[in-house]
């Protein structure tokens, strides 16, 4: 069986609000744990009126709080909006308070639009060519040995050994990842279009380091699954409208299952769409399972960090069961 962990936007739902969206996200991370999900991730957005995960340190208080075992992290931070002095004292704090169980995966694309990029003031003055040098820097702050001359500590944070994740959707972050010896986790969830040649880059030029000795590929899968086919595509239906509105430039909350989705699609619509079908999985548990073989006969991926994005929470919850389940004999 592969190695299933999850990736929650903490949606906010059209018709309930951010209190909701977080409260449903510390309760499926409590059900993703029960299942046996191995970690849950959260995502940094910024100036989206449907997702709830901007403060993504604090995010992951709420929920690693709410849990016992399960890893608990961000997938990812967006580095260039921060320092990394900062994110280290961050994710210092939550390893001290939550031991052995803190992710800590970064990103360098800012999460938002230029606007708001400045709005964060962060990337006023900082390029996100830096992104390597943040990363590394980053990294000793959370390591167990001070530089030469080095007069700056994280605390918490120094010697916590956080470990560190490249989340990204281009051959840019795999290759960093293999020249630092880290995980890679790309997002096939919604820019598949070059997760082949990342994987293969990745793998290719991956150096050992103390973090990892060998090449481990996360990728991001959408699932969608329910008691029949029928059910499942109306569910799915949410998650597809959310990202026709992000692609069109008009972000909001996620939509309600519309049962005519498929019939009002344009021509431009089902191009956008059949861009993220690469890396999703739709139907019941036979469907999934066979579904999600497949994509890793392809890939032959060491972990899946899967995404659900259903309006309905109890039919979310249901989803992960189905598909762990239809994973469990793969």
């Amino acid at each position: 069986m592969p190695t299933l962990s999850v990736l929650d936007l903490s949606p906010i739902c059209e018709g309930s609000d951010a209190t909701q969206a977080l409260n449903n996200s510390r309760a499926l991370a409590q059900h993703c744990e029960g299942a046996g999900y191995h970690r849950y991730w959260v995502a940094e957005h910024h100036n989206m009126r449907g997702i709830a995960s901007a403060a993504t340190s604090v995010v992951i208080g709420h929920i690693a709080a709410g849990t016992k075992s399960i890893r608990v992290g961000s997938g990812g931070i967006m580095l260039p909006n921060h320092s990394p002095l900062m994110v280290a004292e961050q994710f210092g704090t939550l390893a001290a308070l939550f031991p052995d169980r803190i992710d800590l995966g970064l990103g360098r694309a800012p999460g938002t639009d230029g606007i708001t990029a400045h709005a964060l003031r962060r990337t006023l003055h900082s390029d996100p060519n830096q992104f390597p040098q943040d990363v590394i820097e980053l990294k000793g702050y959370l390591g167990s040995t001070c530089q030469p001359g080095q007069r700056v500590t994280a605390v918490p944070g120094f010697g916590s050994e956080v470990p560190l994740y490249i989340w990204g959707s281009s051959l840019f972050g795999a290759q960093l990842a293999a020249i630092l010896g880290l995980p890679f986790a790309f997002a096939s969830h919604f820019a598949p279009d070059a997760m082949m040649r990342a994987i293969s880059l990745y793998r290719q030029e991956f150096e050992p380091s103390e973090q990892l000795d060998k090449p481990h590929v996360i990728l991001g899968y959408n699932i969608c699954a329910a008691d029949t086919e029928e059910e499942a595509l109306l569910l799915r239906s949410s998650g597809l409208q959310a990202f026709l509105n992000l692609r069109q430039g008009n972000p909001g909350p996620l939509p309600k299952p519309d049962p005519n989705f498929e019939a009002n699609l344009s021509d431009t619509d089902r191009a956008m769409l059949q861009q993220v079908s690469s890396a999703s999985a739709v139907g019941t548990r036979d469907s999934v399972g066979s579904q999600v073989q497949a994509f890793l006969d392809k890939t032959q991926a060491d972990e899946l960090i899967v995404v659900s994005q259903i309006h309905d929470h109890d039919a979310r919850c249901k989803s992960y069961d189905i598909a762990f389940d239809a994973c469990a004999g793969l």
